[in-house]
């Protein structure tokens, strides 16, 4: 069950209370409308408040402070839901009840933290500029990493293609160019714009009631003070138009993917209906792709799909040999006129409602998925707790996933085609 605090306007608490784990979790992100023109420095930004602040100049000095308090972890978070990129931090800290007699952990960490959030190490009134610069090429690394895995950069260039006028095509991360382009001045300002106006998410999952967790995080919140900013406005997708489109490159194995729009999204009376059929027709283990193509034909190496819920978009990945792509393409669309049809068996919904419910079940095994599925539940205000959306899961039936597959059109295509090195 999850608690819902206001700290200060435009700061919200959520507190998940639970007393399963020798660890809690606290996160706290920035909560920004997903632009292409800040998108890199709000990816950057934390992991330069993680080189050192006033108290803790460097990495060393941040170490043991970590160490003093329980062996503590701290990181930088940077995630994308629907149009919303949030960046912030998050910890993971020894419970009170675990340390020695005495002593406490949850409130110095709180302490620590804003420190490295309210008091970076600043020379000349801006970040250091060697802190900038190597932590501009580890995120610059990490951009140009995603095009070495050959099946998530040719998603990256359909979902670009396909959504070049909605927030969703903007890489989550930003663009290298845009990273190349920051200066320890104008990050400086950004974060300072930041600090002033951006709206803020808190979320704690460990024992603490939520009224103790709010008297620890008061002092923070009073320290940030009110903003007039809201959370960003999660949109419908902003449709310019689908397309075919391709690519070369001197790699072995091409891939095909597809996209395919639907108005289904979270909040859909069809909602949970669709993640099923998603797992039916290429997201579960045995599903309909995977058992056609792959098995039967031998048209692909391999072949998923999914469902992206906040904006109404399912995907298939394939690898496979270039001159199979239309081949391979036409036995897609036949399997999810299947689905359309109704073609589903009972073994095959079963299947996939035990998948869903256990992976529903995996999210409150620990500290990090519950602070991960809660954080995505409140920014795309899917309303459901987790009962309810289980007995959704359980009641589904076969003519409801026939409904929901009916839905989908093939929008956008993308051809990553090898070629001969």
């Amino acid at each position: 069950m999850i608690t819902l605090i206001q700290l200060q306007p435009g700061i919200t608490l959520r507190c998940c209370q639970d007393s399963r784990f020798k660890q809690g979790l606290l996160s706290f992100q920035f909560l920004r409308p997903m632009q292409r023109q800040e998108a890199a420095a709000n990816a950057l930004l934390p992991a330069v408040l993680l080189r050192g602040s006033q108290e803790y100049p460097d990495l060393r000095a941040i170490t043991l402070g970590l160490d003093a308090l329980y062996g503590a972890g701290i990181g930088a978070a940077v995630r994308r839901v629907g149009d919303c990129q949030a960046s912030g931090l998050s910890m993971t800290f020894l419970e009170d009840r675990f340390a020695l007699p005495g002593e406490q952990v949850f409130a110095p960490m709180v302490d620590f933290f804003q420190s490295l959030l309210l008091h970076p190490l600043l020379q000349d009134g801006v970040f250091r500029e060697d802190y900038v610069e190597s932590e501009k090429r580890n995120l610059i690394a990490a951009m140009e990493s995603r095009r070495n895995d050959k099946t998530v950069y040719a998603m990256d260039r359909l979902l670009q293609n396909m959504c070049r006028q909605d927030s969703y095509g903007i890489p989550r991360l930003g663009e290298p160019a845009q990273v190349r382009e920051i200066t320890p001045q104008s990050l400086t300002a950004h974060y300072q714009a930041l600090l002033a106006e951006s709206p803020v998410e808190l979320l704690y999952v460990g024992a603490c009631s939520p009224e103790q967790a709010a008297a620890r995080l008061s002092p923070l919140a009073e320290a940030l003070g009110s903003r007039s900013g809201q959370p960003p406005v999660q949109r419908p997708f902003q449709d310019a138009g689908g397309g075919q489109w391709q690519e070369a490159m001197e790699i072995s194995q091409s891939r095909l993917c597809l996209a395919f729009a639907t108005p289904v999204t979270l909040g859909h009376t069809l909602a949970v209906p669709m993640r099923l059929m998603n797992l039916v027709f290429g997201g579960g283990m045995m599903n309909k792709l995977f058992q056609n193509l792959r098995e039967k034909m031998s048209l692909c190496y391999d072949i998923s799909s999914a469902y992206h819920a906040g904006k109404g978009i399912l995907t298939v990945t394939a690898g496979i040999d270039a001159q199979n792509a239309e081949l391979a393409r036409r036995e897609i669309l036949a399997q999810l006129e299947a689905c359309c049809r109704g073609d589903i068996s009972e073994l095959e919904l079963t299947g996939a409602k035990e998948a869903m419910c256990s992976s529903l079940r995996a999210a409150f095994d620990a500290p990090e998925s519950m602070e991960s599925y809660y954080f995505s539940a409140a920014l795309s205000s899917m309303d459901m707790d987790v009962p309810e959306y289980t007995q959704a899961i359980l009641a589904a039936n076969i003519g409801q996933l026939s409904q929901a597959a009916r839905t989908l059109r093939l929008h956008s295509e993308f051809l990553l085609k090898g070629e001969p090195k």
